[in-house]
């Protein structure tokens, strides 16, 4: 299981001409490694992310996800491997009020097709894994920004996804409890095997991840992560 963009170009119209948001890049992410992209607003890094997510079709390149190569594929096998292999965990966590913790992911499952009986025990356990056993019942505002951002984590692993596409994960949280998310999809990266890609531009806690790659412009640099 791994996340593979190959020669990645992509632009945009502005005016008579065409703005480049993507530039030739390439980025391979393994599974069970966490790669964190950073770069200053307006760099790049969600058009990257969008390009992964198979929300939008590059200029040029290739995206392979989990051995698929998205190319040929249709719209609608596009949203059903969307629906199985990928996994996003959005800035903000966009909760349905109405629902608990637990039915928030019992969603996904349904969306999914999985069997009701499996979602219920499979949201207790990934609620437990992001440090929220005992809160499966509680709604979205008895709950705090970190433990929300904890149940739109466990939301996105939900149904097993190969690739975890993470997007400003702490940009709502304070430094604690921006460190403590952080290191929670670090954890979980490795336990889980999960090719995970973190958009954000905060070069603090980062210490821990497998590689990070800096998008400026368009253009991506790879480094690697003291965890490599």
């Amino acid at each position: 299981m791994s996340l593979e963009l190959t020669d990645i170009t992509l632009t945009y119209p502005d005016g008579d001409a065409r703005l480049t948001a993507l530039d030739a890049v390439s980025l391979t992410v393994p599974a069970g490694t966490l790669t964190a992209v950073l770069g200053p607003s307006g760099s790049g890094k969600s058009s990257l992310l969008a390009v992964a997510a198979t929300l939008i079709r590059p200029d040029r390149g290739q995206v392979v996800i989990d051995g698929t190569d998205t190319a040929g594929l249709t719209r609608a096998a596009l949203a059903a491997l969307r629906r199985t292999t990928i996994g996003t965990v959005f800035q903000q966590p966009n909760l349905l009020p109405s629902l608990t913790a637990a039915e928030q992911l019992q969603v996904m499952a349904h969306l999914a097709g999985r069997p009701p009986r499996s979602a219920r025990s499979r949201a207790r356990e990934l609620l437990a894994a992001v440090g929220l056993e005992g809160q499966a019942d509680r709604r979205p505002h008895q709950l705090s920004g970190g433990q929300r951002q904890r149940v739109n984590i466990a939301r996105a692993l939900m149904n097993e996804p190969a690739v975890l596409l993470v997007d400003e994960p702490t940009s709502a949280l304070d430094h604690e409890r921006g460190a403590a998310v952080l290191e929670l999809l670090t954890d979980l990266t490795h336990q889980r095997g999960t090719a995970t890609v973190l958009v954000t531009h905060d070069r603090s806690h980062l210490d821990a991840v497998d590689a990070v790659a800096e998008v400026l412009d368009g253009r991506l640099s790879l480094g690697t992560g003291a965890g490599v």
